[in-house]
Formats: structure tokens, C-alpha cells, sequence
């Protein structure tokens, strides 16, 4: 018989855990299979799905361009690959500022689409009433302080 060695998913607890404790977390981005494959199996514990897709697979100036389709697309493929990484997805930008219910749509047809674990909003207290909705959906929620891209 051969021993195989379960893999154990990181979850949101496993990184409040991990948080609690000290413990270093390590996240890279990744866009498809291919690098998700290769992070997963090195370890990562968080794979993010990040709208820089639009600058570094599709040659944007910016991350402005990427679409919502284009996110669950790359995110699908980050997904099917991750087998102990969390999965973080960007919400693009038009996709939840300034409407906290086209936020919260965007949300659930990510979550739905490409089976993500969660999702990264740009911005502070602006977004907060789309943050709380996605939340409320229950839908983990990373925010994304200092640098924000999309308001570059």
C-alpha cells in the first residue's frame, strides 16, 4: 500500500492562526495553471489572482483595463491548480466602487464562477459599505492598504 499524505487546505482560520502565532505567511500572485502549480506545490499559503493579469499577460499600462470575465477566467485556472493554497481574487476596478450592490454582484460571480476562497479590494474607508455587503454574503474579504494601483 502506498502512503499518501493528505493535503491540508489553508482557510482564513488557518491564517488568523498563523497570524495569532507569529507565523510568517507566505503569498505570491499567480495568473494560471501552469504558476499555480508550481507555487502550490512549493508551499505558498496564498495565491493571488491579481488584476496586474492586465499588465503582465495582457500588456496594459495599467490594471484598469482587466474585466470581470477576465478575472474569473485566470481565477478558474489559479483554482484548479491550488490544491493547499488559498485562492484570492482582485475585484477589478469599476467592479465595486462607488455601488455596493454591483460590489456584492461581482463578488458572488467570482466566488461562483471560479471557486475562489476569497476576495482583494483596493481602498479604505470608501468601499467600506461594499466591503461589509461582500461580508455579509459571507465572502472573505482582503482589504489592500498603501500602494493602490488602480488609483495610480
Amino acid at each position: 500500500m502506498s502512503q499518501h499524505k493528505e493535503i491540508k487546505r489553508i482557510t482564513t482560520n488557518t491564517l488568523q492562526k498563523m497570524k495569532d502565532d507569529g507565523e510568517k505567511i507566505a503569498m505570491l500572485t499567480a495568473y494560471d495553471y501552469s504558476m499555480a502549480t508550481v507555487l502550490d506545490d512549493a508551499g505558498l499559503d496564498v495565491l493571488l489572482v491579481g488584476d496586474s493579469a492586465s499588465n503582465v499577460m495582457a500588456g496594459h499600462e495599467t490594471t484598469l483595463p482587466i474585466t470581470l470575465d477576465q478575472m474569473i477566467y485566470h481565477a478558474q485556472s489559479v483554482v484548479r491548480a491550488a490544491k493547499r493554497s488559498l485562492v484570492l481574487v482582485d475585484l477589478p476596478f469599476g467592479t465595486y466602487q462607488g455601488n455596493s450592490r454591483e460590489a456584492l454582484n461581482s463578488a458572488i460571480r467570482i466566488m461562483k464562477e471560479s471557486g475562489a476562497h476569497g476576495l482583494k479590494l483596493e481602498g479604505g474607508a470608501e468601499i467600506m459599505e461594499s466591503v461589509n455587503r461582500i461580508l455579509c454574503a459571507g465572502i472573505p474579504v482582503m482589504g489592500h492598504l498603501g500602494l493602490t494601483p488602480q488609483s495610480i
